[in-house]
């Protein structure tokens, strides 16, 4: 749509809103329609203000405003006497790629996702207002882990009401450990000895007999220690002992 398309829409059935730009210009009136595109409404703003269009964010109702959402245009009901705050964002400095776009630090899908998951998001996020963190856990599974979560809660209840809930977690939780320890490759050591051919340890691996080594090793030290002070009393004694004979 064209300036002159939107101005002779606006012309036909118009509010008037004020425009408050963020810095030092002041609130000035604007008419437009009740029912517009907020691309179109952006561009108007922007074409009157003498304001680059891509730097703009428009906040009506303590909301920011964006041109699309799910793959589709967005607009904005506006009644008259209502205020749309303005905001210039100041551009990047040469040679740097900065957006301070508070959008781009939140969970978002991929273009590539369906358009009935896009639905599904757009609901949770903007009308039940379910944080990221569980937005990103809810869409980074697939639907067979979907699948298996549910299924696991019905089993949960049909396991508690036959009494057999710790049993139940218990087994979850084996069945987990297994299933999540995989395949080794021809060659590979386990960590435990008792799966290992000939019982063979990793290096550095503590057991009894390591610390029984090393309690003899300590101990033969301690005796070589021993040996060398007597060893050494007895020279200083023999030296004294000629000291005194001579005197």
């Amino acid at each position: 749509m064209t300036m002159e398309e939107i101005v002779e829409e606006t012309n036909g059935n118009a509010v008037e809103i004020t425009v408050k730009i963020i810095g030092p210009a002041r609130p000035s009136r604007l008419h437009v329609s009740p029912s517009i595109r907020v691309h179109d409404l952006r561009r108007l703003i922007a074409v009157k203000n003498r304001l680059p269009v891509d730097n703009l964010k428009l906040i009506l109702r303590g909301k920011v405003l964006h041109d699309r959402e799910d793959e589709d245009d967005v607009y904005v009901q506006l009644n008259d006497g209502d205020s749309l705050i303005v905001a210039v964002k100041p551009k990047a400095p040469t040679g740097l790629d900065i957006d301070d776009d508070e959008e781009d630090l939140k969970f978002q899908l991929p273009q590539s996702t369906s358009r009935w998951k896009k639905k599904l998001y757009s609901f949770l996020r903007n009308k039940l207002r379910l944080p990221d963190i569980l937005l990103m856990a809810i869409f980074s599974l697939g639907l067979k882990a979907w699948f298996l979560i549910i299924l696991w809660f019905i089993m949960a209840h049909v396991a508690h009401k036959c009494d057999l809930g710790p049993l139940y977690i218990l087994g979850t939780g084996f069945c987990t450990i297994f299933l999540n320890l995989g395949r080794r490759q021809p060659g590979d050591v386990s960590a435990y000895s008792i799966f290992n051919e000939d019982f063979r340890e990793l290096p550095g691996t503590l057991n009894a007999d390591a610390i029984d080594r090393d309690i003899r090793t300590e101990g033969a030290q301690l005796e070589n220690y021993m040996l060398l002070s007597i060893l050494k009393e007895l020279t200083l004694l023999q030296i004294s002992a000629v000291h005194v004979s001579n005197g």
